[in-house]
């Protein structure tokens, strides 16, 4: 309900974990994983899209910009069974570091392709400025063409925010208790507004490596610093798990600092990670059952939602229908 008619696979994440010093162009709002050719019938099939979006609620007809400060990567990792537990552990790292804008606001910025940390390919390349042609930077990495825009976009995201919190508010029994709208009366929060949008067209060849892997877990994060330090701040991947199940915003920006193998170690009752996840399991497990789930099903629930990862099986059409 809350990803609208979306026919591919995408995530939301807007404004989760706030801290004083975080600015909105470190905040992760969506993450879009899909085969091009379910979009674009005269696509090649095997090429893979990966959108990460950021810089939520970004005013029309203004120009906005990536972080100097930061890394954005999109984190992939193969996976042997569809249904095994993700490790939460990336073999392919797709790494974008951006520059002080130059002339037509354009940003320079770099692409780093690393396996399991190794560098594959390093391709420098430019923001699309504000009201110009989509342009593109195209580079070869172990025999495949990669092809990437960053720039802004319209945010297409499709989710009635304000009426969500309303409703898990009434649920918790911390606000009146409300329903949801109905689709018709439901209010677009992000309609107006652009992000920083990041896309990439990777084959899946590339993903892949020497594995026979067709299924894969993607997952994005934003990290400041500069040199070889850098701190992770953001992380998403399906759509609002995090901001969606947690309600204290500390809790959120623990999850934002982890990574999915933290969860997996937490699930799997390892020390010390279940205990520092235990109270924000905790609270989405208490979220889940104030809206109408058993213990039960909620266990089974944070089960599937945890490590959050987001699973693309290449095989199949992309979609949340299996």
């Amino acid at each position: 309900a809350m990803a609208g008619t979306a026919t591919f696979v995408n995530a939301s994440d807007h404004d989760d974990g706030e801290t004083e010093i975080k600015g909105r162009n470190l905040n992760l709002t969506d993450l879009y994983v899909f085969r091009e050719a379910d979009q674009n019938p005269s696509a090649s099939p095997d090429n893979l899209v990966l959108i990460m979006n950021t810089n939520p609620r970004s005013l029309a007809r203004q120009q906005y910009y990536f972080s100097t400060q930061a890394r954005y990567e999109f984190m992939v990792s193969r996976v042997a069974d569809n249904d095994a537990t993700p490790t939460g552990v990336a073999d392919v790292t797709l790494r974008f570091e951006f520059q002080a804008p130059v002339a037509r606001n354009q940003q320079p910025y770099t692409m780093t392709i690393l396996e399991n940390g190794k560098t594959l390919r390093t391709v420098s390349g430019r923001t699309t400025p504000l009201g110009a042609e989509p342009s593109f930077t195209t580079t070869q990495a172990n025999g495949s063409t990669v092809n990437v825009f960053a720039g802004l976009r319209e945010d297409p995201f499709f989710f009635d925010v304000e009426q969500f919190f309303r409703v898990r508010a009434g649920a918790l029994g911390i606000g009146p208790a409300v329903g949801f709208r109905e689709p018709s009366e439901a209010v677009d929060f992000a309609a107006g507004y652009n992000v920083n949008a990041i896309a990439v067209q990777v084959p899946t060849a590339l993903l892949k490596g020497s594995s026979n892997a067709t299924t894969f877990d993607v997952w994005q994060t934003i990290s400041t610093g500069s040199g070889n330090s850098f701190t992770q701040v953001e992380r998403l991947a399906r759509p609002a798990v995090n901001e969606g199940l947690v309600v204290t915003n500390n809790f959120l920006n623990t999850l934002n600092r982890v990574t999915p193998d933290f969860e997996a170690a937490a699930l799997a009752g390892q020390e010390p990670a279940a205990s520092a996840a235990a109270p924000v399991v905790g609270e989405a497990r208490s979220t889940l059952k104030a809206l109408g789930n058993s213990n039960g099903r909620a266990n089974t629930l944070l089960g599937a939602f945890l490590p959050d990862v987001m699973r693309i099986d290449t095989t199949a059409p992309s979609g949340y229908g299996n």
